[in-house]
């Protein structure tokens, strides 16, 4: 406080210890219009375990030294090493190595301003033959905590910017919850859905309509409701932001059981249209970003997100922590919101896939997404495909608008999920002479029904029935996968995210190379190459005949009709 009097107010930055060399970093985000700097942290796993005190009782409080701000902060990771908050003058002789007073060159220290990059970590997880473990579960959570350094915090490092899981559908473990908070007994896996929802806290009678607009709708589409479970939390170690905007969170239960029962496929496309339905009338009636938010509705999968760092996932929702929880795939997400605020529903992953990186081009694929939103139609909706629409929206992020615009292409179609992304990642096409012409004559005629989300982007997706991963033409966002012995996959923004992963129980090691696909098959037990699964796609249809005959080349016409050229 004396130091403040004594000079004009700067912001503070916030300096986190590297907790492999116990050296210091500094934060990179200061240019960011968010409550404080944010920062990136660094992460590790060779200090002392996590202290078995009560949560509130675990605070530290940071050494007090001339340059060290007196603050409180919480115990980050899973040691017992506080996080560090540094006045502007030190951040300054860590930039210019110079003492401020003296001048005196200070000892070199790893950091390095020109090193300040950030971007989001993306992983997954998955047993090739589609066995559930609990191993799955804890390598999920053990990548994504590692991956805490991609994600960004705020002022206050338990503010995350988000970070989630999705699991392939835990059947043993939510019909044990079902039974326990329902009474009921679960139809056969793929003939029910359980959807986590986030309501506006602390309303209940928001919580009422919202419930009621979901069971309304759920019963016109001949599906039966079967109830809501509370989901358990355990907010402890939230910081303030999250806490002043963390939703009640409940599960939904629905089973294919009316009527006419339903196709799987038809029945993730009523499930899909329900969903769609509901945040909008939920939109109209308590405004867009009310706190009304669907995470995943589905039969095959369910997601677990929020404004949360990455070790606060799995100490969050206590459904993962559960030993009988388990899955046979996982995909995990740290999110460094760079172009949109954090919030609870911006976590990812979202409901089909999540990202690292930027689209660029997001105006122009949002603007041609609503423009054609009037020529869109569906076998399956037919009149009532505008209950899709829109399809993008001003309130999602970047990945927000990707994963609805996959998501409508994947259930509203008869394109597979390979295909959809193939469509809106193509590689690149264009007088490229080592794709076939079956390949590139997919791109060029999808080319006119879709234009690329470019960025750099790594795009991890799975509808349950897939699993993949696919990076855009210009190859900036690099991820490596190894399949074990044990056949199991593990994918990630970098390397040794799994330490206790053996070189000897390694079968495969590779990197995801510009352009191409990764992709795992449950139905068939495999990995499908890239130029097997884009080859099976691009066959599927003459596009070599459709474009020959239905697209026109102006400067070829011009040459073949022998029209003279203009006189001026």
């Amino acid at each position: 406080k004396d130091r403040s009097r004594q000079k004009p107010p700067l912001p503070l930055s916030l300096i986190k210890t590297n907790k492999h060399t116990h050296t210091m970093l500094s934060s990179s985000a200061a240019g960011r219009l968010t409550a404080g700097i944010r920062t990136s942290r660094a992460l590790s796993r060779s200090l002392p375990s996590r202290s078995s005190a009560p949560r509130s009782s675990r605070l530290l409080r940071a050494p007090q030294t001339t340059s060290t701000a007196s603050l409180v902060t919480p115990l980050l990771l899973r040691n017992q090493i506080p996080s560090l908050f540094y006045s502007t003058e030190r951040i300054l002789q860590l930039r210019t190595k110079k003492d401020a007073k003296s001048g005196a060159v200070l000892p070199k220290t790893i950091y390095d301003p020109s090193m300040e990059k950030e971007n989001c970590g993306v992983g997954m997880v998955a047993s090739l033959k589609s066995v559930a473990s609990r191993k799955v579960v804890d390598d999920a959570n053990e990548m994504l905590v590692r991956m805490s350094h991609r994600g960004g915090v705020g002022c206050c490092p338990a503010s995350g910017d988000g970070a989630g899981m999705l699991f392939g559908m835990p059947d043993a473990f939510m019909r044990t919850k079902a039974k326990e908070a329902l009474g009921v007994d679960l139809p056969p896996r793929g003939e029910y859905a359980v959807g986590n929802v986030f309501f506006p806290p602390e309303n209940p009678d928001v919580l009422r309509d919202c419930k009621a607009i979901i069971e309304r709708l759920t019963k016109q589409r001949g599906m039966t409701v079967l109830g809501w479970r509370p989901v358990p939390v355990d907010n402890s170690m939230l910081g303030q932001d999250p806490l002043d905007s963390e939703p009640d969170t409940e599960q939904i239960f629905i089973a294919n059981t009316g009527a006419k029962k339903l196709s799987l496929r038809d029945f993730e496309r009523e499930l899909f249209r329900v969903r769609k339905m509901a945040e909008e009338e939920a939109a109209a009636m308590l405004g867009p970003e009310s706190g009304f938010y669907i995470n995943s509705l589905t039969s095959q999968t369910i997601t677990y997100k929020g404004q949360l760092t990455p070790e606060q996932v799995s100490e969050y929702y206590l459904d993962i922590k559960d030993p009988s929880f388990i899955t046979h795939l996982a995909l995990v997400h740290s999110r460094f919101s760079t172009n949109t605020f954090p919030s609870w529903e911006r976590a990812q992953p979202i409901r089909m896939m999540c990202h690292n990186g930027e689209i660029n081009t997001l105006r122009g694929n949002k603007n041609w997404m609503f423009s054609r939103g009037g020529l869109m139609a569906s076998d399956y909706f037919g009149n009532d495909t505008h209950q899709l629409l829109p399809a993008t929206s001003d309130n999602m992020s970047d990945s927000g608008n990707f994963d609805s615009v996959l998501e409508l292409m994947a259930k509203a179609s008869e394109r597979s999920l390979p295909e959809a992304v193939m469509m809106m990642i193509p590689e690149a096409w264009q007088d490229n002479h080592n794709l076939s012409d079956t390949k590139k004559a997919f791109y060029e005629y999808n080319s006119c029904l879709m234009e690329p989300w470019d960025g750099p982007a790594m795009v991890a997706f799975t509808d349950g029935r897939y699993i993949g991963a696919t990076l855009d033409r210009n190859g900036l966002r690099p991820s490596r996968y190894y399949v074990t012995k044990d056949d199991n996959v593990i994918l990630s923004s970098e390397i040794g995210v799994i330490p206790e992963l053996q070189d000897k129980d390694v079968k495969i090691k590779h990197r995801l190379e510009p352009g191409k696909m990764f992709l795992v098959d449950f139905e068939t037990q495999r990995i499908v190459p890239d130029d097997e699964i884009k080859e099976q796609v691009a066959s599927r249809h003459p596009y070599g005949e459709w474009v020959k005959e239905s697209m026109i080349d102006l400067e070829r016409w011009t040459q073949e009709t022998a029209i003279s050229p203009a006189p001026f």
